[in-house]
């Protein structure tokens, strides 16, 4: 098996390096990642510059620009082959319900997704890498069950509760759970007294109940939710198409 791995925390993040460590011993394994943190970057590519590709030391690939533009770079220009599986992550954090929108983790993996070729996208659900060798363990047996029974290509949200391997649970399906809108900009000033804003923190959880991503990770469980591309509102298309008539 040939694995394409990316993230959006940048090439030097130990969850990249732990999961392209947990899966070089069963397949053959490339790594093209950001050259510094993305998180945050969604589906972006970069039009308006060009990109160059280095290779570290360790042997990744780091480009400057984002984690689609490294599958993307990766996939049409760079590897002479086409990759089996497209593996992101493993991200420093959770990537559940609308936080999938943003999520440059996700976003890797849906580029490879959108060239029909299988994904998964692998984040913690907590920040700071706890339990890393953890996440990485669970990711290698996930990739490992190849899931033939889906149709190919599927796109696949890993989030891994930060515990010890053995206090996880089971590997769970889920839908995506949903937040409530996100709190205010935070209000400062630069150096030189212009007015400037970060970005606030992601709203509560609204939705939450059993079944969905935050419901299983806080109950230990490891959540995996496919994720498809298609943004129709097919309820309203009908009642819109009676609207326009």
């Amino acid at each position: 098996m040939r694995i394409l791995i990316s993230n959006d925390d940048g090439y030097l993040a130990p969850g990249i390096n732990a999961l392209a460590e947990a899966l070089a011993p069963v397949a053959d394994i490339v790594v093209v990642a950001p050259d510094s943190n993305r998180s945050g970057a969604s589906n972006s590519l970069s039009l308006d510059r060009p990109l160059s590709v280095t290779q570290a030391a360790n042997g990744f690939y780091f480009v400057n620009g984002t984690p689609t533009d490294c599958v993307h770079v990766a996939l049409t220009g760079m590897l002479d082959y086409r990759p089996d599986l497209i593996v992101s992550g493993i991200n420093n954090g959770p990537n559940m319900g609308d936080d999938t929108l943003y999520s440059g983790t996700v976003a890797a993996a849906t580029e490879g997704f959108l060239f029909g070729i299988p994904a998964i996208a692998f984040s913690q659900a907590e920040h700071g890498w706890a339990h890393l060798d953890a996440a990485a363990r669970v990711a290698r047996e996930i990739v490992l069950r190849r899931f033939d029974a889906l149709q190919s290509p599927w796109l696949l949200n890993v989030n891994i509760p930060c515990l010890p391997y053995e206090q996880l649970g089971k590997v769970t399906a889920t839908r995506l759970g949903r937040r409530h809108q996100a709190e205010p900009v935070i209000r400062a000033q630069d150096p030189r007294g212009r007015e400037i804003f970060w970005i606030g923190p992601p709203g509560a959880t609204r939705d939450a109940g059993e079944g969905t991503d935050f419901h299983a990770t806080a109950n230990g469980l490891v959540s995996v939710t496919p994720l498809q591309v298609d943004l129709t509102h097919k309820t309203q298309l009908a009642q819109l198409a009676g609207e326009l008539a």
